[in-house]
């Protein structure tokens, strides 16, 4: 039992240490040997846990979407579960604390300008795309038809993914991404309030993929 907790506990300092290498370097610059001394381990652990830089990068974009899903998760294990509520989790993951941090928002910024040429990073933007996507438009089809709840998805997911960019891009950071939060609650308030002409019943069917997305490791 010892070993697996040092396996793991190595593999997450390896998985930090590329987080901070991109921050500083970016992508492309980072490389196993700016990893490895980040992380005060020999280059050939990477190769050993993780086959090489690229498999270390998709691990870091995993550790990302891993902390947002556990993050969503526990926002609504304190909530009852209504729509307005589960949307607003849904905001407050994506604008939380870690999701805005500096480490965090570079190292996104990084995997979003390389996912158009890498497939592994490319498919896992894409997990991320449906989680966020089929989220939303869970908690929408709660109260809308499906129609309305499709259009309102979309426009959150677009909303959301476009103040987090323009946040990360601007000359302040904090308050930029204070306003982006408020202002997509502000549009779910907004949605919510719009006079639904058609009664809803959502199926048994159809679940949200926060807690049926996986990926291997």
């Amino acid at each position: 039992m010892a070993k697996v907790g040092v396996k793991d506990t190595r593999k997450q300092q390896l998985i930090e240490a590329t987080m901070e290498s991109i921050a500083e370097l970016g992508m492309q610059k980072t490389t196993i040997i700016s990893i490895s001394k980040r992380a005060g381990m020999s280059s050939g652990i990477i190769s050993h846990y993780f086959g090489g830089k690229q498999g270390l990068i998709e691990a870091a974009l995993r550790y990302l979407l891993d902390q947002l899903g556990k993050e969503l998760l526990e926002r609504m294990a304190k909530t009852d579960g209504s729509p307005e509520q589960r949307l607003n989790c849904i905001v407050d993951a994506n604008f939380s604390n870690f999701q805005r941090s500096a480490l965090a928002a570079k190292t996104w910024l990084s995997f979003w300008a390389r996912s158009t040429h890498e497939p592994g990073l490319q498919r896992l933007q894409q997990i991320n795309n449906a989680r966020l996507y089929s989220n939303l438009r869970y908690a929408f089809a709660q109260v809308m038809e499906p129609t309305a709840a499709t259009e309102a998805a979309r426009q959150t997911a677009a909303m959301i993914d476009g103040f987090w960019l323009r946040s990360a891009l601007s000359l302040d950071p904090q308050e930029s991404f204070e306003a982006g939060e408020r202002l997509c609650k502000r549009f779910v308030q907004d949605t919510l309030a719009r006079p639904q002409t058609t009664s809803v019943s959502v199926t048994q069917r159809e679940q949200p993929l926060e807690r049926t997305i996986h990926y291997s490791r």
